[in-house]
């Protein structure tokens, strides 16, 4: 029996912090991630981590914003416990060694859409990726933690209301790996949809997994769009940064107009939810751009230098060229339903991160608040399992790996890019009762289908994972019949 203290599922900020700090009790734990462990939303964060960090700006700033930003559909207390912790959380990473920006031994900060204050803070615009660096440097250093990358989490281990650990998929072998507290830090589900910022391991298998071990969901409906990825036909889309328009870049359509302006009187750093749908709006009209050709290069460069890199690699200069974006898939403000422990309802399972639903997001994430949640919320759950007791655990089974012939790898990527585009079409940035029914419809014929499958390997794995996400996701979307945030309705 392979055993541990914790075993902890996924990668990004929030696994990795809550890793770090379990092995400083001395608890052995297992990081169970499918790629890589750099391989995460983290990793692809650009803009920053908001907290209050200015004599200028205050917490019940920071708590409005983000009440507003998520339509008071928030959990309010959740989100007074994170920005009250918020300023630790930093000086937490900092002390970790992550090299925010600073000016005269002071933290630069930054604004994004929806922040009445200059609260976040930065590394260029990469902050995601040098935290995650971080982070794996010192995970990669510590004998209490077990790395196990390319590793599939197929299934939780629960009998009874109690979770015993995660069956996992390694070198084409089923095997049961047990704890006393497992966690799920799987992220989000951008992969979702046909346009997404979101790495390929975003696949919604914490929630999939979690509705298989019988978990309660909130707020699965609010799936966040960022409005401004690379819009090139042929190209995948690259997240522009947020922090992009905080700096001053303006958002112009087919006819070169500041559209903006007209649509909510903080312009381009208006809100996600409402930018998103401006755009798309727009775009009926022909393509949208981003324009900083008011800006400097030098600054611009210093600033943004791997959006900069990126877009000149497409012939695109940021100081001379408008940028064509439109919106794309980015983060999930759902999830599993948890409270502020961390607690899933299953005994022994928490979860945090985007896969959680804490209530912090409400009905729209408030720019730059997610690697926060991230950060205080698995600290958070770590007073709940310092002292793990050992337990006997029940004898489960495993099965054995199914080979998918190249014939069925062709129908598994049908379906998955038919999941894609129903997603997209139906369940995106504006929605109808018509068009989620379809949804349903859509995705219970691709279910059907994909049983025909080999099941018992990585892709069917998570092809299943993805098919059960996106039914979730589309039944809350049923059930909210008024327009709320991200999830807007037409009907």
């Amino acid at each position: 029996m392979i055993s541990f203290d914790i075993i902890v599922v996924g990668s990004g900020i929030s696994g990795l912090n809550f890793a770090l700090r379990a092995a400083e009790n001395k608890q052995h734990v297992a990081i169970v991630t499918k790629k890589k462990v750099a391989n995460s939303a983290t990793n692809f964060a650009q803009g920053g981590i908001a907290a209050v960090l200015s004599e200028l700006d205050n917490f019940k700033k920071h708590v409005d914003d983000t009440m507003i930003a998520g339509c008071f559909h928030n959990n309010r207390r959740a989100v007074q416990y994170m920005v009250k912790h918020g300023p630790s959380a930093i000086a937490r990473l900092l002390e970790l060694g992550v090299p925010f920006a600073t000016q005269n031994g002071e933290l630069m900060l930054t604004r994004e859409g929806g922040h009445t204050a200059r609260r976040i803070a930065f590394v260029s615009d990469y902050t995601g990726q040098a935290i995650e660096e971080v982070l794996v440097a010192k995970i990669r250093k510590n004998s209490f933690i077990t790395l196990m990358e390319h590793t599939v989490a197929v299934d939780l281990i629960v009998k009874d209301k109690n979770c015993y650990g995660v069956q996992i998929l390694q070198n084409r072998k089923f095997k049961n790996i047990y704890a006393t507290t497992t966690i799920l830090a799987t992220g989000g589900v951008g992969q979702l949809y046909a346009h997404t910022t979101n790495p390929t391991i975003s696949t919604g298998d914490g929630l999939a997994m979690a509705a298989r071990a019988s978990c309660s969901f909130k707020d699965l409906e609010f799936i966040q769009f960022h409005p401004t990825a690379l819009n090139i036909k042929g190209k995948p889309p690259f997240l522009i940064s947020e922090a992009v328009r905080g700096e001053g870049a303006y958002l112009r359509n087919a006819k070169g107009e500041r559209f903006m302006l007209k649509m909510h009187k903080m312009a381009e750093l208006a809100t996600r939810d409402i930018v998103a749908r401006a755009i798309f709006e727009q775009e009926k009209d022909g393509h949208v751009y981003l324009d900083l050709r008011h800006k400097k290069k030098e600054f611009i460069k210093t600033r943004f230098p791997q959006i900069y890199q990126k877009l000149s690699k497409y012939g695109l200069k940021m100081e001379k060229d408008l940028i064509p974006i439109s919106p794309a898939a980015h983060y999930s403000c759902g999830g599993i339903k948890v409270n502020l422990k961390g607690e899933t309802g299953i005994k022994n399972l928490y979860a945090f991160g985007e896969v959680a639903g804490t209530g912090v997001h409400g009905a729209n994430r408030l720019a730059s608040n997610s690697l926060l949640e991230a950060l205080v919320f698995s600290d958070r759950i770590l007073k709940t399992t310092k002292h793990p007791n050992k337990k006997i655990s029940p004898t489960f089974t495993t099965t054995r790996f199914q080979i998918l012939s190249q014939k069925n790898k062709q129908i598994l990527t049908g379906l998955k890019k038919k999941l894609q585009q129903t997603m997209w079409q139906n369940v995106g940035i504006v929605r109808s009762q018509k068009s989620l029914l379809q949804a349903a419809q859509l995705l219970s014929e691709i279910a059907s289908s994909a049983t025909a499958l080999p099941q018992n390997n990585d892709a069917t794995i998570q092809l299943r994972n993805m098919i059960e996400a996106a039914q979730l996701i589309t039944k809350a979307a049923l059930m909210r019949k008024k327009s709320l945030g991200c999830h807007y309705r037409v009907d």
